[in-house]
Formats: structure tokens, sequence, C-alpha cells
């Protein structure tokens, strides 16, 4: 299958050697968001609220660009510096997700790049 690189500029270019998506017939592959603001490249500094929004925000731009919905997202991979912030995680994701939800996990790690709180990265079927 032939594969097609996704991009935007709606969400933050990559900071490394990958792409924002790769599509792969119906199945598309988001890399890791952090709360980066595209325009500036900044990250969003201290609200967790806010920084969970970011990435959200972030995903959906690529979702789009791929043609596609975060309702249309079947995994999603969320990492937290502060496992503490998990219940913070479910509120916002209720705001941008109904049932039936996505897989999901949810992961302790030690840091994240640009100093980030959170990461996310997702698996999408069109």
């Amino acid at each position: 299958m032939q594969r097609e690189i996704i991009f935007t500029e709606d969400a933050p270019q990559a900071i490394g050697t990958y792409s924002q998506a790769v599509k792969i017939g119906k199945t598309i592959y988001l890399s890791g968001q952090i709360p980066l603001i595209p325009k500036t490249m900044e990250l969003i500094e201290g609200d967790m609220k806010k920084q969970i929004t970011r990435v959200f925000m972030n995903l959906a731009a690529v979702a789009k660009a791929s043609g596609g919905t975060l309702s249309d997202i079947s995994k999603l991979n969320i990492y937290l510096t502060n496992l503490s912030d998990f219940p913070l995680v479910n509120e916002v994701m209720a705001e941008y997700f109904s049932e039936p939800y996505p897989a999901r996990a949810v992961v302790g790690v030690s840091n994240l790049p640009k100093g980030a709180m959170i990461e996310m990265d997702a698996i999408m079927t069109i």
C-alpha cells in the first residue's frame, strides 16, 4: 500500500525526524502532539487544562488534514509526567469525544520533549 504523508500548518511542525501523520489505506497514524502553539512553536506553560486542550486542538488539526475528525480515532495514547492529572485529562477529553470512546492508554513518564507535561498520539481510521 502507498504511504501518504500528512502535513498542516494548523498543527505544530515536527520538531524531529518524523511526519505529523502517515496515512496507509484508511488508517492514519498521528504522531505525538505536545502543547505547542502552531504559529509560534512555543509551549503553553503552567495551566494543565490549557495544555491538555492545546494537545487535543493539535490532534484535531492533524485529523482534519487527514480527512477525518477526532471521532475517527480508534486508539489514543496519552503520556503524563504527573499521573495525578488523570482526572483532568478525562474531564477535558469529554469535551472532545463522545461515546463510543476510542481505546486508550495513559502512561506516566518522567519527562517529555520541551518540558511538556502531556503528549498524545493516535491511530485513526476513516
